[in-house]
C-alpha cells in the first residue's frame, strides 16, 4: 500500500492535516490505535448519558476551530457567560464584565471582591480581549499569578475567584502557567462563548473525520514505527508513504520519533454524578438548572469546577435526569474517599442531600494537557526529519486551537515540500 501521506493518530490534529492534504488533492491514510477518532476529544454513553473524557469544551473564538468545523452542524449549546462562586456560604454570581451595563451589578458578585478587584478585572479582560494578539505573545513571560497582580488583582482576588477559576481551565492551581498563555485564554473567553457540541465532545472529531473519504480511517490500528517514507503497524504490515505525519500524544510522539521534548504534563479527575430523583422535583434540584460553571472558592483545593452539564445540553442525560460533571485537578484516582468527599461537597453547592448524588462514572487523566511554562514559545517546528513531521497541541498551544492550528501547519509544511 502506497500514500502520499500517512497520518500517525487520528486526534484533532492528524485529522485536521488529512483534511487540509486531501482539499489539496493527496491520498492520505489515517492510522488510529483507538477504537475511534478523537485522542483525547471522546465522549462515552454509559446508561444514556453522555461522557466526555474530562471536562472539555470549545469555544467559538477560536479562528482555527472557525475555518475546520461547521459550527451549525454541531449544534452548539453554551454556557452562561460568566460563574457562580460559592465564597462564605453563599453564592455568588459573576458575569463577563463587558457584556454591557445591565450585567455590571454581577460583574463580581456582592460581597466576594472589593471594588478595586471588580476594577482590575475589567481592565484585564480589556486588555487581554482588544488588544492585537500578536503583541501578547510577544510580551514578556512570566508566572500566571506574577501577572493577574501586575493588573492589580489583590491576593483576595485571587484567591476567592481568579485562581479558583483559572486552576480548573490551566489544571495548574498554583498558577505557574505562562502568562503569554492564560493572556491568549482570557482573550478567549472575552471574545466567544464557551460551547459544547449538543452530543459531546466526541461530535467534532465525527465532523472532521467524516469529511475524509471513505476507507481513509483505519481505528484499532497501532503504529509501532515510523520512517521516512514508510511506516510500520502491529503485526508487519508496512505502509508506504511519500511523506509521514505523526500526530499521537506527545509521548507517543516523542517514542516513534527519538526526540527528546517530552512536555510536562497536567492531569484532571472528574467525575460524573447523576442527580437522582427529589421529591416534587424530578431528576434535579433548583440548583441544577443554571447551565453555567460553578467554583467552590471554599475547598478549592478539591474541587476545580463543577458544571450541570445536562442543563447545557439536555441531549447529555435522558429526558428527566440531571448529569452533573466535576473536575479535580491532577490525576488522583489512588486517594482513598476523594469521591465521597466530593459527593458532599457537591450536595452543598446543588443543594441536595449527598445520597442523591449517584457516581456514574470518574475518569483519571494523568496526561489530560501539556504545560505551558514560562517562557512559553508557540510554533514549535513540524518538520523533524526529510519527510518527517510532527503535529498535536503540544507543538502549539495546550488546546483544541493549538491542536487545529498544529495540524494545519503540518500540512502545509509536507505541501511546500512536495
Amino acid at each position: 500500500m502506497e500514500r502520499d501521506v500517512v497520518v500517525v493518530g487520528g486526534g484533532l490534529a492528524g485529522l485536521n492535516a488529512a483534511r487540509l492534504l486531501v482539499a489539496a488533492g493527496r491520498t492520505v491514510s489515517v492510522l488510529e490505535a483507538g477504537e475511534a477518532v478523537g485522542g483525547r476529544v471522546r465522549t462515552d454513553v454509559v446508561e444514556g448519558f453522555r461522557l466526555d473524557r474530562g471536562f472539555q469544551v470549545l469555544n467559538t473564538s477560536y479562528p482555527a476551530a472557525k475555518a475546520a468545523l461547521d459550527f451549525a452542524a454541531l449544534d452548539l449549546r453554551p454556557f452562561v457567560k460568566g460563574a457562580l462562586v460559592r465564597f462564605a456560604a453563599e453564592d455568588h454570581r459573576i458575569v463577563d464584565p463587558l457584556s454591557g451595563w445591565r450585567q455590571l451589578p454581577d460583574v463580581v458578585g456582592k460581597g466576594l471582591l472589593s471594588w478595586k478587584d471588580r476594577a482590575s478585572i475589567v481592565r484585564l479582560s480589556a486588555a487581554c480581549g482588544y488588544a492585537p494578539a500578536a503583541g501578547q505573545l510577544a510580551a514578556s513571560d512570566g508566572a500566571t499569578s506574577e501577572f493577574l497582580s501586575s493588573f492589580g488583582v489583590s491576593e483576595s482576588g485571587q484567591t476567592r475567584f481568579l485562581g479558583p477559576f483559572l486552576s480548573g481551565v490551566l489544571l495548574d492551581p498554583a498558577l505557574e502557567t505562562s502568562s503569554r498563555y492564560t493572556r491568549m485564554v482570557w482573550r478567549s473567553f472575552v471574545r466567544g462563548r464557551v460551547v459544547v457540541p449538543a452530543t459531546g465532545m466526541q461530535a467534532i472529531p465525527d465532523q472532521l473525520a467524516g469529511g475524509l473519504p471513505p476507507g481513509c480511517v483505519r481505528v484499532n490500528t497501532t503504529v509501532t514505527s515510523v520512517a521516512a517514507g514508510a511506516v510500520t503497524i502491529s503485526g508487519g504490515e508496512r505502509i508506504e508513504a511519500r511523506s509521514v505525519i505523526v500526530a499521537t500524544d506527545a509521548t507517543s510522539a516523542c517514542r516513534l520519533l527519538g526526540l527528546r521534548e517530552e512536555p510536562r504534563w497536567r492531569g484532571v479527575t472528574t467525575f460524573y454524578h447523576v442527580m437522582e430523583e427529589t421529591r416534587g422535583d424530578p431528576g434535579r434540584s433548583r440548583g441544577a438548572v443554571d447551565p453555567m460553571l460553578r467554583l467552590d472558592a471554599e475547598h478549592p483545593d478539591l474541587i476545580a469546577n463543577t458544571v450541570p452539564i445536562s442543563s447545557v445540553s439536555p441531549l447529555y442525560a435522558p429526558r428527566g435526569s440531571a448529569l452533573i460533571s466535576t473536575s479535580v485537578v491532577g490525576d488522583r484516582r489512588s486517594e482513598s474517599g476523594l469521591e465521597e468527599r466530593v459527593r458532599h461537597r457537591l450536595a452543598v453547592l446543588y443543594r441536595c442531600a449527598p445520597q442523591g448524588l449517584r457516581l456514574l462514572r470518574a475518569y483519571s487523566i494523568d496526561q489530560a494537557a501539556p504545560a505551558a511554562m514560562p517562557p512559553f514559545a508557540t510554533r514549535k517546528p513540524v518538520r523533524v526529519g526529510p519527510r518527517l513531521y510532527v503535529c498535536g497541541d503540544w507543538r502549539d498551544t495546550p488546546s483544541i486551537q493549538g491542536a487545529l492550528v498544529s495540524g494545519r501547519r503540518a500540512a502545509n509544511a509536507v505541501l511546500e515540500a512536495t
